[in-house]
């Protein structure tokens, strides 16, 4: 059971990152050992993020929408496609600074379950995390 009070609440559980541009994906795991993740995979792509699942598993995705050769919403329509059950439930955040209406029903559409604007802080992000894990066990 997710209990963000806990001090142990972050470190099993597995994240994957999927964003194109090194820098950020950096940025973006210190954020997440600074919440206290400590099993956090990357990818720079929907491709890569692919096998990344296959391999890891996670628990919850971090994934920017703006990617070539796949990008994030082609990501999230492929994974929630996918015949297995747990792989296909996995939650996906979108990072983005996209904030254009298309994008985000398209996103909705294929139920993103968080969307956050870059830059983003620690707070804000460990929020959103919060949010999607507590909403996914029914909390």
């Amino acid at each position: 059971m997710f209990d963000p009070t806990s001090q142990h609440a972050y470190e099993n559980l597995r994240i994957l990152v999927l964003e194109d541009e090194w820098y950020i994906r950096q940025i973006i795991c210190r954020l997440l050992r600074q919440i206290g993740f400590q099993l956090i995979d990357e990818a720079e792509n929907g491709v890569d993020g692919f096998r990344e699942i296959l391999r890891v598993r996670p628990h919850l995705i971090l994934c920017d929408i703006h990617m070539e050769p796949v990008d994030g919403i082609t990501f999230l329509r492929k994974l929630r496609a996918l015949g297995h059950e747990q792989l296909s439930q996995v939650p996906v955040i979108f990072l983005t600074s996209d904030k254009q209406r298309e994008t985000v029903l398209a996103a909705k559409e294929l139920r993103v379950d968080g969307y956050l604007a870059k830059p983003v802080s620690l707070a804000t992000l460990k929020d959103r995390i919060d949010h999607v894990l507590l909403q996914r066990q029914g909390g």
